[in-house]
């Protein structure tokens, strides 16, 4: 393991791991022992495994040290995409300091308790020195509340740059699972405020163009997100004709490819498609209003706008990722692992692949939203740990 420079502050440190729960708590317990961890973030394929991880990795670093975790629909960590692994990231106590808290009953839209832990958590993370000041938020990917819960915390922490990524349950699209020092939350958002010696920046890259004529939702349920008219023809008749194939054969490799999207304030972002109801309606991965007039997108580079925007931060010590599902669809139709997984290795990218991600007090869809913690001497070379 590497030895920070002297007077240099400690960097992440990113590991994965597969097999069962003995073998990846053992693994990962290894990767961090010299680190003295102050936050430890879990992503797993497997939701079985998040609970007992988070209960492991905290009774063997203490108190001291926060887990949070959550189930996700794949991972990559720094060498690309990960199958069937766990994915972690440790965060020094020399150099990161952590307080975190749960946001719970998220189907019961309790944002006045919401408001009132954020602040509270807030203030005692005032107390804290560092450069820089940073949110994670992760939340319950089956909840269909992501909208709720990133406007709540924006109002709340107007001041405080947030990011963050949906759990996911690979393409089952049915139960989400988060955790914290090994307690499981149900329909929950965990929330944690980070300071750091370290300067950072958001990074965040979508490769869709908007091509076509405009569309108006003219009949939808923003709760339940469905839509079920576009230019008041059955939604999934009408999308299937814009895209030119028939609806049977919808689904994701055809959601990926074919996007939706919304203008708001001047800019396009992704409302996601995650299925066909029986009826006829559009099942999204975010709320969407009657009357929104949307337009379809088209693919770009799926990786040259994010290699770019990398090249223009400069050297980092960790790129932190939550990049959608759909994306790695679509990279994996394309055939360009490879080119991802040189991306992940030249810019120390890892993180898990999401049902949605969070930025700047909204939620959107096939974005990769990252934040990048810089290394101010330049100073590379160290890869992930795989600990297989």
């Amino acid at each position: 393991m590497e030895i920070p420079q002297s007077g240099r502050p400690a960097r992440p440190i990113a590991a994965s791991a597969r097999g069962g729960f003995v073998a990846v708590s053992g693994s990962l317990i290894c990767a961090f022992a010299d680190l003295d961890p102050a936050l430890i973030l879990v992503f797993a394929d497997d939701q079985d495994l998040v609970t007992p991880l988070t209960g492991a990795l905290h009774d063997a670093f203490g108190a001291g040290c926060k887990v949070l975790g959550c189930s996700s629909a794949g991972g990559f960590c720094f060498d690309g995409y990960q199958e069937d692994s766990v994915v972690a990231i440790a965060f020094p106590a020399s150099s990161f300091r952590a307080e975190a808290v749960c946001l719970r009953g998220l189907r019961q839209h309790v944002t006045l308790d919401w408001m009132v832990s954020l602040r509270g958590l807030m203030e005692k993370s005032r107390g804290h020195a560092g450069k820089s000041r940073f949110g994670l938020l992760l939340i319950d990917g089956s909840s269909g509340c992501e909208e709720l819960v990133t406007t709540t915390v924006d109002a709340s922490l107007p001041d405080l740059m947030v990011l963050g990524g949906s759990a996911g349950d690979g393409l089952r699209f049915e139960q989400t699972r988060l955790a914290m020092d090994g307690v499981e939350y149900a329909e929950s958002a965990l929330f944690c405020v980070i300071n750091t010696d370290f300067d950072v920046k958001e990074v965040i890259f979508d490769h869709f163009v908007p091509v076509g004529n405009r569309m108006v939702v003219t009949s939808a349920n923003p709760e339940t997100r469905l839509i079920h008219e576009i230019n008041a023809e059955p939604a999934a008749e009408e999308y299937a004709r814009l895209i030119d194939v028939r609806v049977d054969e919808l689904g994701p490799s055809a959601f990926a490819e074919n996007p939706l999207l919304e203008c708001a304030g001047g800019r396009h972002y992704v409302r996601a498609i995650s299925g066909v109801t029986p009826s006829g309606d559009l099942a999204l991965m975010c709320s969407i209003e009657p009357g929104a007039i949307l337009t379809l997108g088209r693919s770009e580079s799926l990786t040259e706008g994010l290699r770019r925007q990398m090249e223009q931060i400069g050297p980092a010590e960790l790129v932190l990722g939550f990049d959608c599902i759909l994306r790695r669809i679509a990279v994996e139709r394309a055939g360009e692992q490879e080119t991802v997984g040189k991306l992940c290795r030249d810019f120390r990218v890892a993180g898990f692949n999401t049902y949605g991600e969070q930025h700047g007090g909204i939620h959107v869809n096939q974005t990769f939203v990252g934040l990048a913690i810089l290394d101010d001497s330049a100073s590379r070379g160290m890869g992930s740990i795989d600990v297989a």
